[in-house]
């Protein structure tokens, strides 16, 4: 049997579906943060912070940047909207109950 999925889209839903990481991405939607932002917000150790944004980036859902020391952390918006507009696609095409029902053998 062969699935055929948007490998982005699956990434990115695999990437959500943990919900640290979807904490993660609701942080950084208000505002860029360094990991000890996210450590002290979350209050998990920073190796795990660390790891669950290295799952993020390669996503594609966040990138980084250097700002003096830090480093710090930002959503990108784009493939994040483009799985939404795929799930809202999805929701919209299902078919109401008993709509476009499938007859039996």
């Amino acid at each position: 049997m062969k699935v055929d999925v948007d490998a982005t889209l699956l990434e990115a839903v695999k990437a959500l579906a943990e919900p640290l990481r979807l904490r993660i991405v609701q942080l950084l939607a208000a505002e860029e943060l360094c990991v000890c932002h996210l450590v002290e917000e979350l209050d998990v150790p920073q190796p795990l912070v660390s790891h669950h944004l290295r799952v993020l980036r390669d996503a594609r859902l966040v990138e980084s940047s250097k700002y003096r020391y830090w480093t710090y952390y930002r959503l990108r918006t784009e493939p994040l909207e483009a799985a939404g507009r795929e799930l809202v696609s999805l929701a919209s095409a299902a078919p109401s109950n008993g709509e476009q029902r499938r007859p039996c053998c």
